[in-house]
């Protein structure tokens, strides 16, 4: 009868290592017979030692793969998204929640350009990697009313009153700012580029939206479908 995929209780998810699946084998004893750890491990691979189950190492490396394929499958369906449950009635939060599933669990890398005024009345602007923040930091806030800006650790950031500005990378995306295009952003998965120039197309499997809100100067959103290469 063939076998499921590996469930979390799939014994090589305990195992950081090949050697250390090797070694979970190993008795006392042999190592006393044998005065060789490396020898003793050869013996468990081969099938001559070791009471668990023989398995190659390219046959473990794929097994511990998708062991946490499948970990990290259950906890992203068990994922609670921050827009559930909220009665949303503002524009912007409704187009926000959206794209928080697709966001969360990487079928979409969302770009925002947000313009506003900060705290100080100081205006400011930037380009936000959605899918990064959804991770790094409680998004239920926002989405009951907190104002979302952008901040100088998100991809783009400038102040335009005392002209501050400062560009990151993050998982998602590169900052490419010295193109003769302008701005770009490069995705780091499929490594497209995305345009940020209104006046430009944005990019393959990129869509621009922009969407007026009287809480904000200027809100936009461009949406890149993330797609691996083959």
């Amino acid at each position: 009868m063939e076998e499921d995929a590996p469930t979390d209780h799939d014994a090589v998810i305990e195992f950081a290592t090949y050697e250390d699946f090797l070694d979970s084998q190993i008795s006392t004893l042999d190592l006393y017979y044998l005065e060789d750890e490396e020898l003793a491990r050869q013996l468990v691979e081969l099938g001559y030692r070791g009471s668990g189950e023989v398995l190659k190492r390219e046959e473990f490396e794929a097994r511990k793969l998708a062991a946490e394929a499948n970990k990290q499958s259950k906890k992203n369906q068990q994922q609670i998204l921050s827009s559930a449950g909220k009665n949303l009635k503002d524009n912007f939060l409704i187009e926000l929640a959206k794209r928080e599933e697709p966001n969360r669990t990487g079928k979409m890398t969302t770009i925002l350009f947000i313009r506003d005024k900060n705290s100080k009345g100081q205006e400011i602007s930037g380009y936000i990697d959605y899918a990064h923040r959804l991770k790094t930091e409680d998004f239920s806030g926002y989405f009951n009313g907190k104002k979302l800006l952008p901040k100088p650790t998100d991809l783009s950031f400038y102040n335009w009153e005392n002209q501050m500005i400062t560009s990151n990378n993050t998982p998602n995306y590169q900052v490419i700012a010295e193109s003769v295009k302008g701005l770009l952003f490069k995705n780091k998965r499929d490594r497209k580029l995305i345009n940020v120039d209104p006046h430009s197309l944005p990019g393959d499997n990129t869509t621009r939206t922009e969407i007026k809100n009287d809480k904000y100067i200027q809100i936009v959103f461009y949406d890149h479908i993330t797609r691996r290469k083959t």
